[in-house]
């Protein structure tokens, strides 16, 4: 009885530390997944490439639903590429300092995966990020535009 007693509070003991290890890894990572959030945002309205690609996978799909001139809903996709040049090409720099939103929640972490929000100026972004080579990229992007305000 006494050795069964032994074993479940090593059990416990060495689950608290491993709690803790964890949750000191989803600090890490959380400061981590906002940064490169940041670089995105921040990188588009500053117009600055590095920071734009920094943030990202080299394999990013950036998508939006949008409807052809008949109505019929369709999915535009650029690649990580057009991104960082669109972005070089000044990119959001015309954007009102007033007007350059870049509000960031955290969505969820796990492991090496995670997913972000940034509502923008005039877009709503939802990032999908993954831990790659010890960095956090975003992968994955699904936007929507914010309507637009009445005149």
């Amino acid at each position: 009885m006494r050795r069964v007693a032994q074993t479940v509070l090593m059990v416990v003991a060495w689950s608290g530390v491993s709690f803790v290890g964890a949750h000191a890894q989803s600090a890490a990572d959380s400061a981590a997944i906002r940064a490169t959030a940041m670089d995105y945002i921040e990188g588009w309205y500053a117009g600055d490439a590095a920071r734009m690609e920094r943030a990202l996978h080299p394999e990013l799909a950036k998508r939006v639903v949008m409807n052809d001139p008949r109505g019929r809903p369709q999915l535009e996709s650029i690649g990580a590429m057009t991104l960082v040049n669109r972005t070089r090409a000044g990119g959001g720099k015309s954007t009102p300092a007033a007007r350059k939103q870049k509000d960031y929640t955290l969505l969820d972490i796990y492991q090496n995966a995670a997913v972000a929000k940034i509502v923008a100026s005039d877009w709503i972004d939802y990032l999908e990020l993954a831990k790659w080579n010890g960095q956090w990229v975003i992968v994955n992007v699904l936007w929507e535009l914010k309507p637009r305000p009445a005149p």
